[in-house]
């Protein structure tokens, strides 16, 4: 069996790039003639919601099923899995509303996937950093109130990014 500090690291590791790989196609695989039958159907703030409730919804079958086979396969060194499970929605959240927004923009660039990488990971290191502290407090199975100040600013770097893309989008849209 590993060690838990490595266990939680690979595990992070292997959750980032699936979300990578999940939502670095999310605009770019739509053609130009669907983008503007999209933009004469529904509002860009639809279409953002709409986008990240997916990649969201699909991040959260593949976290939490990858944590079970990861479980399964190495060993389940946790000792609070409420408080784990927790900071894993709540970075999968995070994780779907960066990499969408991003996403977006890298679609307006010839869909280059390397300028999705680039972009999202200054923003995804910070999140990524304060989920594997959350999930570390969760593996050593401390008191709920030690990770408070973790959880509370995960929620807070997901609500601004929320409320950046939601802003930002309709003028990306326009382009």
């Amino acid at each position: 069996m590993l060690n838990p500090i490595t266990w939680n690291a690979l595990f992070w590791i292997i959750i980032l790039f699936s979300a990578i790989n999940a939502i670095a196609k999310s605009f770019s695989i739509e053609k130009e003639g669907r983008l503007l039958y999209y933009y004469q159907l529904c509002r860009p703030e639809a279409m953002i919601i709409a986008k990240t409730l997916y990649g969201f919804l699909l991040l959260l079958f593949l976290g939490f099923a990858g944590l079970g086979f990861y479980s399964l396969v190495l060993g389940n060194p946790i000792q609070d899995l409420g408080l784990y499970s927790l900071g894993l929605f709540i970075a999968i959240l995070g994780f779907s509303v960066i990499l969408t927004l991003v996403s977006a923009i890298a679609s307006k660039a010839q869909n280059n996937g390397t300028l999705m990488a680039i972009l999202s990971f200054p923003v995804l290191i910070p999140l990524l950093l304060l989920a594997i502290k959350l999930s570390k407090n969760a593996m050593d199975g401390l008191d709920w109130s030690v990770s408070l100040d973790e959880i509370y600013t995960l929620l807070a770097i997901d609500a601004i990014v929320m409320a950046i893309s939601y802003i930002l989008f309709p003028f990306l849209w326009r382009n």
